[in-house]
């Protein structure tokens, strides 16, 4: 994005959603009550962004005719997108990186998710998702007592002991989701977006499983090494916390709400094309855990009313681009479904990577979308400026 804007001759502006960061309009009682989060939703955050735009070209000089270009990744987008869709007076186009806006009601199956998380591994290593695949198994057997679960907290390195059943869950779901955030963002290069991590982590993960057909206890242990890759790449860790996936925060207490309202995406396993423990989705479980935990019960239709599902191609000027190994692609537009709502695919790309700096370990098809997306960018302004009868400057 910094090197676009660069390119653009462009003012980048990072705007803040409603509720996550420092725009808490309830201030410390934003989340004390549904009440105070009935203003949590994705229209309402669009609508913020329309005013913001309307007020940096009032009160910056020479932005009141210039054109705006909408850029997200992941979530932001997703509100790139439907931002485009909602307001297409305010901006000309629209950059949706990494954005899943078909991972609603059945618009993909429910699978492609996890699907897409094994064939990363896979794709290292076939004996890597089938170690991972048989860890399960291994830690339901190594489970069923007091002592097991003890063996298992020393084993894993674990900073609170497993207890009882609801811990164990607890910790399986936490290993599962360190294998998903793993794939998200396996980067060409060292970073730090959601733990300090080495290049290609999961090549790193897989080396620690070579060989499926090992014990349960060496699986484990196995377990616990490809684990360390993860949560102590850095050194400094004395223990592993398996109630933290990442080291910073990224608004999951709003995220959790809006998981629970409007962003209901269906995800299922089933053990075999993919390399966890079968789980069918469960809308109701869903919401009896969300109206326990917020006293709300989740739309699950109305996104897809909102922003239209698959039906947009009435709509125009929207890149979405998709990082092959990200897994959120399965929910994302992989296909151009006109020549002005197009997709552009990385092979060697995880989540947004295409929004990342330039760094000199970047894959030649990141540059490349990277190029095709700027592309893209300069004939929405030049179409801006003709439509405002101006000069369109030497460099568009």
């Amino acid at each position: 994005m910094w090197d676009v804007a660069e390119e653009l001759k462009a003012m980048l502006v990072f705007a803040e959603h409603r509720y996550y960061g420092e725009s808490l309009p309830f201030g410390a009682n934003s989340f004390k009550d549904s009440r105070h989060l009935n203003f949590l939703t994705s229209e309402q955050a669009l609508a913020d962004f329309a005013e913001l735009i309307k007020h940096l070209k009032q009160t910056i000089p020479g932005t009141e005719n210039q054109p705006v270009i909408a850029l997200g990744g992941s979530y932001g987008g997703m509100l790139a997108a439907w931002f485009r869709m909602k307001y297409p007076h305010l901006v000309v186009g629209a950059l949706a990186a990494s954005a899943p806006i078909w991972q609603f009601e059945d618009l993909v199956p429910c699978g492609i998710f996890m699907e897409t998380v094994t064939r990363d591994f896979k794709k290292t290593s076939p004996n890597c998702s089938e170690s991972i695949r048989r860890s399960w198994n291994a830690l339901n057997r190594l489970a069923t007592t007091s002592s097991s679960l003890q063996w298992l907290s020393v084993a894993l390195h674990l900073c609170s002991p497993l207890t009882d059943f609801h811990d164990f869950w607890m910790l399986k779901d936490w290993i599962s989701e360190t294998w998903v955030n793993l794939a998200m963002v396996d980067y060409p290069y060292e970073c730090n977006f959601l733990q300090p991590l080495p290049a290609w982590p999961i090549k790193v993960v897989c080396q620690y499983f070579k060989d499926p057909n090992v014990s349960d206890q060496q699986l484990v242990q196995n377990l616990f090494q490809a684990l360390n890759v993860y949560y102590n790449y850095s050194g400094q860790v004395k223990c592993l916390n398996i109630s933290e996936t990442a080291t910073s925060s990224l608004g999951s207490l709003g995220w959790s709400y809006q998981a629970c309202t409007e962003i209901i995406m269906p995800f299922c396993t089933n053990g075999v094309d993919d390399m966890f423990e079968p789980h069918s989705w469960n809308l109701k479980e869903l919401s009896d855990d969300c109206f326990e935990q917020w006293g709300v019960r989740p739309r699950p239709s109305w996104i897809t009313t909102q922003y239209g599902g698959k039906n947009i191609s009435s709509h125009r000027n929207i890149i979405f681009s998709n990082g092959e190994l990200d897994p959120w692609s399965g929910g994302g537009v992989t296909k151009n479904i006109t020549d002005t709502l197009v997709a552009i695919n990385i092979p060697d790309g995880a989540h947004h990577l295409d929004l990342r700096a330039s760094n000199p370990l970047d894959p030649k098809t990141v540059l490349l979308a990277r190029s095709l997306e700027v592309r893209y960018m300069k004939q929405w302004i030049r179409d801006f400026y003709a439509r405002q009868g101006k000069a369109v400057l030497n460099n568009f």
